[in-house]
């Protein structure tokens, strides 16, 4: 059999290993710096206290064991595709195929230490409860949340965490009975952040900002972060005891010292197969890659998954030397369930239209469901279900 090296255990690499080793033709190694998938659309839940940090963690040993590809928990240092030969920590694997899907690194702003991320290490999270439980007992305070652009991969950001983070917060101080002791303020760069989700989720966003009397800064650079609050490039500053802010992704620092194609953003290029250029056995997928598409692209996991699939498609085409390709363009959308923490609004978009319809309480429940849904399947426990 020939070997497939799948490099990161995220959504993407998880997802390739799977559909790898279903085609019962190769032989499969997953290779994780992390021992568990860790799932971060349900880890907003973390700093309110409605999940534990071992509620979003799912064994990539169940994982394996489930479905049958080996697993190696290593560091991958260094990939050498001229050569077929991926370095890591502890070992020099060879491969016959390679799937990279070991995510981005994030943009660095001065002072970023400062601040706490709910989309950077997963450990970051329990930092966040942390500050969050101390700020509680303490009866007051001011919390900025917010999220940052690359203007050089306008793809590459995360504002929907951002979003529902700063939503469950409030209503977590709310049932707390101290919302009205707390000033919680929504800062971004861009002059409509959320924009590529659509005009109709903007307003949805924007009415939630007005009934949850959340302040905004909007439209200003960054300068940097201070311990007690953001500085804009106006010199304007924003007070904040707590300052929650997702970067937005970069090249990961792996590539610097590999040959592999990128970008100017540092992102791996690709065609619309999911092969890597210049090569004719590697394929990238996930935060890893460059897309192309339309303007509103963005990158989240369920396209890192949809990609996933179309590599392992076209790797198992290529295996049988059959000309047969498919493209992860068409796939592109944006999908997702905002959630509130006591509802939700179900916002999609893709070329031909773009929606957000509002879920009260039962959008909390059903995002929910999903994560158990997710788990679940993940472990092989059920089936998933098509499309889903």
């Amino acid at each position: 059999m020939k070997k497939v090296l799948v490099l990161g255990g995220g959504f993407a690499g998880v997802q390739a290993a799977i559909e790898l080793q279903k085609k019962n033709i190769f032989e499969v190694m997953l290779v994780s710096s992390r021992d568990y998938l860790y799932l971060y659309p349900i880890s907003i839940w973390i700093p309110t206290g409605e999940k534990s940090f071992e509620d979003v963690k799912v064994p990539l040993a169940r994982i394996s064991d489930a479905f049958g590809f080996q697993l190696l928990i290593d560091d991958v240092v260094e990939i050498k595709s001229i050569d077929k030969k991926v370095i890591c920590a502890g070992q020099t694997l060879d491969y016959d195929y390679l799937v990279i899907a070991i995510g981005a690194d994030k943009m660095q702003h001065k002072g970023q230490e400062n601040t706490l991320s709910i989309c950077g290490k997963p450990e970051m999270s329990l930092t966040i409860k942390e500050r969050m439980d101390s700020l509680i007992k303490k009866g007051s305070g001011k919390i900025a949340v917010g999220f940052g652009g690359n203007p050089k991969d306008k793809s590459a950001v995360r504002g929907g965490p951002a979003f529902e983070l700063i939503f469950n917060i409030h209503n977590y101080l709310k049932k707390k009975k101290l919302r009205e002791n707390f000033e919680l303020t929504f800062f971004a760069p861009m002059v409509s952040p959320g924009e590529r989700m659509g005009p109709k989720s903007l307003e949805m966003i924007d009415s939630l900002f007005r009934k949850y009397n959340i302040g905004k800064r909007f439209g200003k650079k960054i300068k940097s972060f201070e311990s007690d609050g953001i500085v804009f490039e106006d010199d304007s500053k924003l007070e904040s005891d707590l300052t929650l802010f997702i970067p937005a992704s970069a090249g990961h620092s792996v590539l610097k010292n590999s040959d592999i194609t990128l970008t100017e953003a540092g992102f791996i290029k690709i065609d619309k197969n999911c092969l890597v250029e210049r090569t004719e056995n590697v394929y990238a997928v996930g935060d890893i890659a460059a897309l192309e598409g339309p303007e509103w692209k963005a990158k989240q996991g369920h396209i890192a998954e949809i990609m996933a699939k179309i590599a392992v498609y076209n790797i198992t085409m290529s295996e049988k030397r059959v000309s047969n390709r498919k493209s992860y363009i068409g796939h592109l959308n944006i999908l997702c369930i905002m959630d509130s923490g006591n509802g939700a609004a179900f916002v999609f978009r893709n070329d031909k239209r773009a929606f957000a319809i509002p879920m009260p309480w039962f959008g909390h429940w059903v995002k929910r469901g999903w994560g158990q849904y997710t788990q679940l399947t993940k472990k092989g426990i059920i089936p998933r279900i098509p499309g889903l």
